[in-house]
C-alpha cells in the first residue's frame, strides 16, 4: 500500500511539474536574415518562368536527359547558335532542351533539318496547353 501511495504522489508531482512547464513554454521567435540578392534572383526566375509560354508555336527538342547534361547542352547550343531562343523544360523525370519558336511547321522542319546535323536525336514538337 505504501508503494502505491508513493507512486501516486510521484505521478502527481510529475503532473504538476509538466503542467507548469507546458504553461511557461512560449513560441520561439526566429528571425531569418535573407540575402538581398536572393529576392533579386527570385524575381529573375519569375520573369523567366512567365516568358516560357506554351503556345501554338513549334519548337525543336535537341536533348532529353539529366539536369547537368541538359545545362551543358544548353550552354553549348547558345554559344554556337545565337539566333535561336533556347530553354530547359522539366518534365518528370527528365530535362528537355527546347529551341526555337517557329510559327509554321515548314519553318520548324527547315530548322530541324539544319539542327539534326549536330543533334541527330532532335525532334519537332508542338507543345500543347494542358
Amino acid at each position: 500500500m505504501k508503494y502505491l501511495t508513493e507512486k501516486r504522489s510521484l505521478n502527481y508531482l510529475l503532473f504538476i511539474f509538466l503542467f507548469f512547464n507546458f504553461n511557461t513554454i512560449k513560441a520561439q521567435n526566429t528571425n531569418v536574415n535573407q540575402d538581398p540578392k536572393f529576392e533579386q534572383l527570385l524575381n529573375e526566375k519569375r520573369k523567366v518562368n512567365s516568358s516560357i509560354t506554351i503556345n501554338n508555336r513549334y519548337k525543336i527538342q535537341i536533348f532529353n536527359g539529366t539536369s547537368d547534361a541538359s545545362k551543358k547542352t544548353l550552354i553549348q547550343f547558345k554559344k554556337e547558335n545565337k539566333n535561336y531562343d533556347a530553354t530547359i523544360i522539366f518534365s518528370t523525370p527528365l530535362y528537355k532542351v527546347w529551341v526555337g519558336n517557329f510559327k509554321t511547321r515548314i519553318e520548324a522542319e527547315r530548322n530541324l533539318n539544319l539542327l539534326k546535323k549536330k543533334y541527330p536525336s532532335a525532334i519537332l514538337i508542338k507543345p500543347s496547353k494542358q
